[in-house]
């Protein structure tokens, strides 16, 4: 799966989403660096076909609204420190790609994430610790 991480979130976050197996930029990596306006950085999702992820809620109304970005991870941690913010990349990225198979809004907080339908409501995952699971025994 390919992702955009935006600039609210560090650009070493990138090399977590590398290590799982994920083609993955930051908006450093691009022409503007972190200051691509988000109407570039939905652009370049719908292209490219990659999964904004960001701290940044006018996505997360672009994406209920209007289906921009193409996906979405919209991250809603608050401030925390890198690490605590890598750890929780690497605890939840696997279940968040299987999650993203299959819908297009990922929410994740500090000890949880959930899909949202695309009406806007919260869906929790049937049965987190069964998905968890399984994939520990792939």
């Amino acid at each position: 799966m390919k992702f955009l991480i935006d600039a609210h979130l560090p650009p070493s976050l990138k090399q977590i989403f590398q290590e799982a197996g994920h083609e993955a930029i930051h908006t450093s990596d691009l022409v503007d660096k972190n200051l691509t306006r988000d109407g570039i950085l939905n652009e370049i999702s719908i292209q490219q076909e990659r999964v904004v992820v960001t701290k940044d809620s006018d996505f997360y109304h672009s994406h209920l609204l209007q289906g921009r970005p193409w996906k979405l991870v919209f991250v809603k941690t608050g401030n925390m420190t890198l690490k605590a913010t890598k750890e929780i990349f690497r605890n939840h990225l696997p279940a968040i790609g299987k999650a993203l198979d299959t819908c297009s809004l990922v929410e994740l907080e500090k000890n949880d994430f959930w899909i949202t339908s695309p009406m806007g409501a919260k869906v929790d995952i049937p049965d987190k610790d069964a998905l968890y699971k399984a994939m520990e025994e792939q």
